[in-house]
């Protein structure tokens, strides 16, 4: 079997900075001659820190980086085969379009006759042929991004690095040069990796996305493998809209959710498994349940409406409805407390009864990557208390007497014991709210602590990105067990 040949190959890269943190850490990937690669997140983290350790601007704490299979990791930007458009264009503000363009070619040597020739073809291949002589502060925005490109792929560079390019455009230019772009990778037939914090133009452009995360590659793979098969709870709340529940699989194409059984088609789950389940708004099918006054709304008719076959329904009433342009967008609650988004091209208004169902293939299972328990390193203090996270904390007396001091210990919090304050000063630790997932009934929070550590919260109170808590765990609520002793997950 032929090795297939890489242009970019980043090999276990870390990128960590004189504070201490990492905007890198462990980063592989491998990128073929002629994709459109597409990295995506969101701020922070470490996209841009990935794209510059290729461009050569930034040097990674470890690991390498290979172009066309030779290590380049330490190799000055000027002498590797990419070039760079970044997102603020820097443009000389005292050349015109044509000397821009051509300022690479000028510091080269080229011949006058071929540099004419090069520019000419680049700007052609940007559509700004009537601009040569234009000064480029007259330009507008799409107009200088343009140019950028132009001055990049003028020193035909095997790969095309682009940070953020379009972020300074107003919507419709920005669609308007997601095309055009596109379109130029097609012509070129060079290999372009892109960085973007926007899903919808990830989804667009590219032949492969690589979604990250806090300096870790979370996912890699089309645009319609992320879309429809996340592997984890960060991507599927990233890319797109999503209703994310926690469930359980029964048996191979049997999953429990929301006090019911649905049919899907995942197997190789186990039995009585705990995952987590996707359903995205769009595949949810709505009706009315309330015929009372169909007259009125015959288009909505659920004979018409809901799919045939023997299918799990669950019902609720409408909260909001608001129009999205294509499409309505409703909350809809359950009985049992659950809220689901539901897009639809029918209006159902606020306060309507409703059924809805979901099919089999529509229904995606995730692998669940925390169960019910926070774990930490802990170790028995003299006083009776267990040390962890840097600080002491009670434990009830019979755990405490199991264990000597100075012991080591495995510590096990429930993530719906972590009691969260809304004064900082109220907690035995403070930190603040990092990361906010919706579950259908209650949110699964991540709370970051001044010190660093990770603690997950499970809260029906509503909280904010970067709120500051105090957090709080009762002595009943801590479990102890020794090092060696398998804890048990949920």
């Amino acid at each position: 079997m032929q090795k297939t040949q890489f242009i970019i190959e980043v090999n276990h890269v870390s990128k960590q900075f004189e504070d201490g943190k990492f905007a890198l850490d462990d980063v592989s990937l491998q990128v073929k001659k002629g994709e459109f690669v597409t990295i995506l997140g969101p701020s922070g983290c470490g996209k841009t820190t990935l794209l510059r350790c290729i461009a050569g601007f930034q040097v990674a704490t470890s690991g390498d980086i290979l172009l066309n299979g030779s290590d380049v990791t330490d190799m000055p930007p000027h002498k590797r085969p990419v070039n760079t458009v970044f997102q603020k264009y820097a443009l000389f503000p005292h050349l015109n379009v044509f000397d821009n363009v051509a300022f690479g070619l000028k510091l080269k040597g080229v011949a006058k006759d071929e540099m004419v020739r090069r520019v000419r073809k680049a700007l052609k291949m940007v559509s700004m042929s009537d601009y040569e002589f234009r000064d480029v502060d007259s330009l507008s925005g799409g107009q200088q991004q343009r140019v950028a490109i132009a001055r990049a792929i003028i020193n035909e560079p095997e790969v095309l690095l682009l940070d953020e390019p379009l972020a300074a455009l107003d919507l419709k230019m920005r669609k308007d040069m997601q095309l055009e772009l596109k379109e130029m990778h097609r012509k070129l037939g060079i290999t372009f990796i892109y960085v973007t914090h926007d899903q919808e133009e990830a989804l667009t452009l590219s032949d492969r996305v690589v979604v990250m995360n806090e300096g870790r590659i979370q996912q890699i793979g089309s645009p319609t493998d992320i879309y429809n098969e996340p592997q984890n709870c960060f991507v599927a709340d990233f890319i797109g809209e999503s209703n994310i529940l926690s469930g359980t699989m029964v048996r191979d194409r049997l999953v429990r959710f929301c006090e019911k059984e649905f049919e899907c088609v995942d197997t190789g789950f186990g039995e009585n498994t705990p995952v987590d389940v996707v359903l995205r708004p769009e595949d949810i099918y709505i009706w009315r349940t309330d015929k009372s006054d169909l007259a009125d709304q015959s288009d909505i008719d659920p004979d018409d409406r809901v799919p045939k076959g023997n299918f799990t329904h669950w019902y609720g009433t409408v909260d909001s409805c608001i129009f999205k342009g294509v499409h309505y967008e409703m909350t809809v609650l359950t009985k049992d407390g659950y809220e689901f988004m539901v897009q639809d091209y029918h209006e159902f208004l606020p306060g309507t009864e409703v059924g809805m169902l979901v099919k089999p293939e529509d229904i995606q299972i995730m692998h669940k990557e925390h169960y019910i328990y926070n774990y930490f390193e802990g170790e028995m203090l003299k006083n009776g208390k267990v040390g962890f996270l840097d600080a002491e904390w009670e434990v009830s007396e019979e755990q405490a007497q199991q264990f000597a001091a100075g012991e080591k210990v495995q510590v096990l919090v429930p993530f719906r014991e972590v009691d969260l304050q809304d004064y900082e000063d109220e907690g035995t630790l403070s930190g603040e709210v990092h990361f906010i997932l919706f579950k259908g009934n209650h949110y699964n929070l991540t709370i970051r602590t001044d010190e660093g550590y990770d603690i997950l919260a499970y809260t029906k109170d509503v909280w904010d990105h970067g709120d500051r808590v105090g957090i709080r765990i009762a002595p009943s609520s801590i479990l102890l067990k020794k090092t060696d002793e398998q804890a048990v997950k949920a």
